[in-house]
């Protein structure tokens, strides 16, 4: 088998930003339990675990800045409630047919966030109201990035979010 396969390509990580890494995740992810316990609202949904690892863990990423993040997100919830609405019944073709749907949507608009497409599977799989596009959805994204802006100053310092692209 070739040895590209088995390649790492994830640049050195030193030990100080490693901890201040998990450190931010656990941070945002606490924070929006705690913040879920004093509304009695839901605040957190499975795949923020893996956008907190894009935020804290590769800050430089395009998919880890903030308009990818929670606009990944809530384009990929509306889309999923939208065909929860139109197909009912789901089944696998919904679901292929959704994540499909939104990756090219992201694609297009320059939002890609992985993390979206796992946000599909929970409202294609869960069913949830139009209130899942607020409470957790954007209020879970928007906590993920405004911890990211304060830890993200704390030493080892990283640029977050990254400066605009200049465009030709």
């Amino acid at each position: 088998m070739p040895r590209r396969f088995f390649a790492r390509h994830q640049p050195d990580m030193s030990l100080a930003y490693g901890l201040k890494a998990a450190f931010g995740a656990a941070l945002a992810l606490l924070v929006a339990l705690a913040l879920g316990g004093m509304t009695e609202a839901v605040m957190i949904f499975p795949s923020m675990g893996a956008s907190a690892m894009l935020i804290f863990g590769a800050p430089e990423n395009p998919f880890s800045q903030p308009a990818h993040v929670v606009a990944g997100h809530v384009i990929a919830a509306a889309s999923a409630l939208a065909a929860n609405q139109l197909f009912p019944a789901g089944g696998p073709l919904v679901i292929a047919g959704a994540i499909a749907a939104v990756m090219l949507i992201l694609g297009l608009l320059r939002l890609s966030h992985p993390p979206a497409g796992a946000t599909v599977l929970v409202v294609l799989l869960t069913h949830p109201d139009w209130k899942f596009l607020l409470t957790p959805v954007f209020t879970g994204a928007i906590t993920l990035v405004l911890v990211a802006l304060v830890v993200h100053r704390l030493p080892p310092r990283m640029t977050y979010p990254l400066p605009p692209r200049e465009t030709p």
